[in-house]
Parts: structure tokens; sequence; C-alpha cells
């Protein structure tokens, strides 16, 4: 079977995120696009008419092993939206996170953030652990077990001591986002409605896999509850997560 065949296997969002990941990030590693230009500027955007910002600042990572690790949570965590609870409605998910994606943009704006790549991953993270099984647990660095509820907040905290206030505030908007996500298309579902996508996106996307594989998509080492005591008698490891490249600050 070929690398080709492969990929294919991948449903269409989370390969288009993950493309995209790579189409961006990697020619900025390789100095081959200078990295403000990848940015997003709101000036840029607006008198400039530079419309590819938005979209570049979402998938621009951060350097070296960090953006490894951003990587694989970003692959993880919307593989398993994607296969669990879109089964078959990858474009109703491609749909929801476009909006989710607008409502990171909008509060962004005002922080004057370059990149938003980090509060798309906290956002991904945040709907993954509230829709994961009540009592599933995560260890982050392989030294903490604790519920995955709270894995979102201490990824929160962790970009609180390695990128200071401003960093953090960048988190917690994708954690609103999150959270505005789950209640309103989960849970009240007061935002159902809104989250079904139009004919011509269904058309375009088509349904996404009927099922896939039960991966516990944090972009951490997740243990469901009845494999918790295997598991903590196996050696686990942990993931280091970087503040990611922040410019101009």
């Amino acid at each position: 079977m070929s690398f080709l065949d492969e990929i294919r296997k991948i449903p269409p969002v989370t390969r288009f995120l993950c493309g995209s990941s790579l189409a961006v990030s990697l020619p900025v590693m390789a100095q081959l696009v200078q990295p403000f230009s990848v940015v997003f500027v709101k000036e840029y955007v607006t008198q400039g008419l530079e419309v590819w910002r938005p979209y570049t600042s979402f998938f621009f990572g951060s350097s070296g092993i960090n953006y490894l690790f951003e990587f694989i949570m970003l692959y993880r965590n919307s593989l398993q939206l994607e296969t669990a609870h879109f089964a078959g409605r990858s474009a109703d998910y491609a749909w929801q996170l476009f909006l989710a994606a607008l409502g990171i943009l909008a509060l962004n704006i005002p922080l004057r953030s370059l990149t938003h790549t980090r509060p798309l991953l906290l956002a991904l993270t945040y709907v993954s652990a509230r829709l994961a099984p009540p009592g599933t647990q995560t260890s982050l660095f392989g030294l903490l077990t604790f519920p995955l509820a709270y894995l979102p907040y201490a990824l929160l905290a962790l970009d609180f001591v390695m990128g200071g206030p401003r960093a953090a505030a960048q988190s917690v908007s994708g954690l609103v986002v999150g959270h505005l996500w789950w209640w309103g298309v989960w849970d009240a579902g007061a935002l159902r409605a809104a989250g079904t996508a139009p004919g011509w996106l269904r058309r375009w996307v088509g349904d996404g896999p009927a099922g896939g594989p039960g991966m516990a998509g944090t972009g951490v080492h997740v243990v469901p509850p009845r494999a918790r005591a295997r598991e903590e008698r196996a050696t686990t490891g942990g993931y280091r997560w970087g503040s990611g490249r922040r410019l101009g600050e």
C-alpha cells in the first residue's frame, strides 16, 4: 500500500488541517518564506488586501521539537472529533471549525495577536476533553495523572508560565470559543442549527468516514477508565509543549 493511500485514509478535515500546518510552517522553518509574511496583521489584510494572512496565522506553528508536539496534538484531537463525534458528518465539522476560527480571530484582534495556532489547539482540546467518557484520565509529562477535563486548564497554565500573560490571554480565547462550541452544539444545543453545514460545503467536503479508530485526541497520553489500572503499570511518556513562536512581543 502506497504512502498516498495511507494519507487518503485520514478524514478530509483532519487531512486539510494537518496539510495546512505543514504547508505553512515548513517553508518558514526552511527559511524559504519570511515569518512576517504569514502572521496576522489586520492593517495588511484590510488595507493591503493580503487575504491569506487570517488563514496562515492559524497554521504557523512553533519551531523545532515544539512544532512536532503541536502537530501531534492537532492531528489527534481533530481525528478524534471527526471520526467519533462527527462520524459521517465531516462537512458539519468543517463548518463548525470555520465558525470557531472566526470567533478566535474576533477575540484576538483586540490583543493584536500575530498567530492563532495555540488558541485553535486549545479550542479543539477543550471540545475533545468535554466529549470524552466520564472518568477518562490523562497524564502530562508522564508525571501527573488527572481527569482529562482539566487538561485544557493545565495547558493554559503552561502557556502562562512559558509565555506570560499575553500568551495566556490568547489561549483563554481558545477556551472561550471551545466552551461555546461544546455548549452550543452538544450541551444546550442552542447553536446546533447554526452548526449544520450549508449545502455547497456538504457537496464539496462530502461525508467523512462512518467511524474510525478509537483514539483519544488530546495531544497527550490518555487513559480510558477501564484501562487505568493496566496503564499505571506501564511506562508512559509526556509531551513538552512550548509557548509557540511569538513575534513582535
